[in-house]
């Protein structure tokens, strides 16, 4: 089994959306230590960092734009092209949430919620995909574990990883027999900026409160490359997220709402504690 250094090795694009922050930054970070000399692609609004600027290469986009999209694609496209032999490594891994009962939440943030977390996934893979049948590769996409269950509190969110998830899992049987495969990534809750921006004005999974948060942003990184070097079609990170998706496979829809329900309703009220404090 290669090394998540040997598998980079032989990749000529790597491509990822939203490498500004979170995951998607800390997945560029680790490419760059094992693979210092990889050409990589950032999907985002705003550029990942200083550590970037070698070898690196910031299309700024906004990934809930469909005409945006396109025109990155264009872009990706000649980049393609233009390498040299090996495969492309796609990671769509752009997406944010927006927590509420959605009867209190904006319209106009939930559909552009479906967009970008949905739609530009669709899209920016199958413009991507016949250059990425002919040189080889994986399409990764990063789902969630409130994929495997409905989601009170986050419906539309977790409405869309479960699209993510059942997607790259299908896919991946679509491509059965070619040169490209998929891996589909389901951390559960990490310590990035995701929190902040589905609405919660402190983390509700920090230390000092009953629910602490499973790992780090860059511990879902290593395990995403390990992944990806094993061959492996789906990672969920993490045993307690192991944990969520074996129950939310396993019992009664029903009962997985409602207790999923009471555990994002107590998320809310622990972060209110830690406000308070």
């Amino acid at each position: 089994m290669p090394t998540p250094t040997e598998y980079l090795k032989h990749t000529s694009v790597i491509i990822v959306t939203g490498g500004s922050s979170g995951i998607g930054c800390s997945i560029i970070k680790a490419i760059k230590n094992l693979a210092p000399t990889s050409t990589v692609c950032n999907l985002s609004r705003s550029k990942p960092g200083d550590f970037f600027d070698q070898h690196g290469i910031h299309i700024a986009t906004d990934l809930s734009d469909s005409k945006a999209v396109a025109a990155a694609a264009a872009q990706l496209k000649i980049i393609i092209a233009e390498a040299e032999a090996g495969e492309v490594l796609l990671i769509n891994n752009s997406g944010f949430g927006d927590y509420g009962r959605q009867q209190d939440l904006d319209r106009a943030k939930q559909l552009q919620m479906i967009d970008l977390n949905v739609r530009a996934v669709v899209d920016l893979t199958s413009q991507l995909l016949p250059q990425m049948l002919e040189r080889g590769g994986c399409v990764v996409n990063v789902a969630s574990t409130a994929g495997f269950q409905p989601t009170a509190y986050l419906a539309t969110y977790g409405a869309t990883k479960a699209f993510v998830l059942n997607w790259t899992l299908a896919l991946g049987e679509d491509l059965r027999g070619t040169k490209v495969r998929t891996l589909a990534v389901c951390p559960g809750p990490t310590r990035s900026n995701f929190f902040k921006s589905a609405g919660f004005e402190t983390p509700p999974m920090q230390q000092g409160t009953s629910l602490t948060p499973d790992m780090t942003s860059e511990q879902v990184a290593d395990l995403t490359l390990q992944a990806l070097a094993a061959g492996k079609s789906l990672l969920v990170t993490g045993w307690k997220n192991k944990l969520i998706a074996f129950f939310g496979s396993k019992f009664p829809i029903i009962v997985v709402t409602r207790v999923g329900a009471a555990i994002l309703r107590k998320m809310r009220l622990e972060a209110h504690k830690g406000d308070s404090k």
